[in-house]
């Protein structure tokens, strides 16, 4: 589609409808491949195997939970088919042509700090494989700078300078990057598994790991009741739809460049209900064999390879991860934030410079390391508010306009979406309603039960879309 004298303040080439549509069903397949197999989701897929305490809960929790991903991600992906234009873009059709900027740099903000996280993990792998060495060993312990070793600050630069070669020549090098490195890792993944199982022996579901050592391990995964519990199989699927909250908004971004709904459908299929079943088992299993083999429980995939004796093997491991979060930073840390920057102010900021910002952002924070300290709860804090904007999106595009939008009025300053001067008050008034129950009641009062803040982006999801149906439709009136 070509828009017509669209205004300057909200269109650039990079912003307009894709027109060039080259993503079949392996790209998009590729899309949840990069996604989750990175070192933290790694973690997060073992502790909620660990936490099923069966095969049969296992199924339960984590596939009915990848099923109700594989819709959501649908809803949002097909916008995207339909119209062609990235997150920022759609969310002026229910946040105005100007407040969609709000919702956009929310979900920039996480993007920017998960990307220096994400890179501090990949570099991390690669050290870990370094320091095998007696001189890096020494060099890694006395040489020191920016509140780091040398050698941590040294893989870092390599690692986030190899993320902007990939992102520089655009999305179809985005999309080839893919489709190379999501078997890549599936390929290690199982070579790993595979490795441990047959050192161990068995094949298990982590009941020979003692209680208290299991709950100790997998504190951080937010999962309260009992392993194997209707509580703690709940939370289990909670916690692992509420994994992808970020890319439930911007999805769109990469499935605008699908070749049709059909190859979207296809490729979530594969992707996620299927795919994540699949990496689950696997890295639950690869977990439950390592504790046989190494006496402990090694959620992180690193931890693991950094036990190695084959050096060939370690350094296969290290390689693969690093890419595997390269992935993950290329889709949920990257792109997004550099189509949510360009949306701020088009005219200036196009696609690669959005992108670089965001990169600078990410070294700007490495001396600091904020995501190994408390501002990691600020940025979870700021992450929930996602739930009351995909809640309003997908109430606005479903239930309101019924899945049919005027594309060419989004990039209008006057038109359709200005709404009150380009800001449509319904839409943040349901999202400050939605924000106090999914993020700002839970983190700062006790009104609220404790286990609310597991489902508090359920929450966030539901009161922000039925308040915003509500005020649109009394508006109509």
């Amino acid at each position: 589609m070509t828009i017509k004298n669209p205004s300057p303040s909200l269109y650039n080439e990079d912003l307009a409808p894709a027109t060039e549509r080259k993503w079949g069903a392996f790209s998009i397949f590729n899309v949840w491949t990069s996604d989750v197999h990175s070192l933290w989701g790694y973690y997060l897929a073992a502790s909620l195997f660990l936490l099923c305490g069966s095969f049969i809960n296992f199924v339960l929790a984590i596939g009915i939970g990848s099923l109700v991903i594989f819709a959501l991600m649908s809803l949002v992906g097909n916008a995207g088919v339909r119209t062609g234009v990235p997150y920022p873009v759609l969310a002026r059709a229910s946040f105005g042509t100007f407040g969609a900027n709000v919702p956009a740099l929310v979900r920039a903000i996480v993007a920017c700090f998960w990307y220096g996280a994400q890179t501090s993990a990949a570099s991390g792998a690669i050290v870990a494989l370094l320091v095998r060495n007696e001189g890096l060993l020494s060099f890694h312990q006395t040489s020191h700078m920016l509140g780091h070793s040398t050698l941590e600050v040294i893989c870092y630069v390599i690692v986030w300078a190899l993320q902007l070669l990939i992102i520089q020549r655009g999305m179809e090098t985005v999309r080839k990057f893919q489709d190379w490195a999501g078997p890549a890792v599936w390929v290690m993944m199982l070579i790993l598994a595979i490795y441990l199982l047959v050192k161990s022996g068995t094949f298990s579901f982590g009941s020979e790991i003692p209680r208290d050592v299991l709950l100790k391990a997998t504190a951080d995964a937010g999962v309260p009741g009992e392993p194997g519990s209707f509580a703690a199989l709940a939370a289990v699927a909670a916690t692992w739809i509420t994994y992808f909250a970020a890319l439930y908004l911007n999805f769109c971004d990469f499935s605008r460049y699908a070749t049709s709904e059909k190859a979207l459908r296809q490729g979530n299929l594969w992707g996620l209900p299927i795919n994540l079943l699949a990496f689950c088992l696997v890295a639950g299993v690869t977990t439950t064999a390592a504790f046989t083999v190494y006496g402990e429980v090694l959620l992180h995939p690193d931890q693991i390879s950094a036990k190695f004796d084959s050096w060939f093997l370690a350094l296969l491991a290290a390689l693969t991860f690093a890419v595997a979060t390269l992935g993950i930073n290329v889709v949920a840390n990257f792109v997004s934030p550099a189509f949510d920057f360009a949306n701020v102010f088009p005219s200036k900021i196009n696609f690669k410079r959005g992108g670089y910002i965001a990169a600078g952002i990410a070294l700007v924070l490495y001396p600091w390391a904020p995501w190994q300290t408390g501002a990691a709860h600020f940025v979870n804090f700021i992450g929930a508010t996602m739930g009351p904007v995909f809640g309003i999106m997908m109430v606005d595009y479903y239930l309101i306009r019924k899945g049919v939008i005027n594309v060419e009025a989004l990039y209008q300053e006057n038109g359709e979406f200005k709404f009150q001067n380009g800001w449509h008050v319904n839409a943040f008034i349901a999202f400050a309603v939605g924000a106090i129950f999914s993020s700002i009641l839970p983190t700062f009062t006790n009104i609220l039960p404790t286990w609310w803040g597991t489902y508090g982006w359920f929450f966030g999801v539901a009161i922000a879309g039925v308040v915003y149906y509500v005020l649109r439709m009394g508006s109509r009136k």
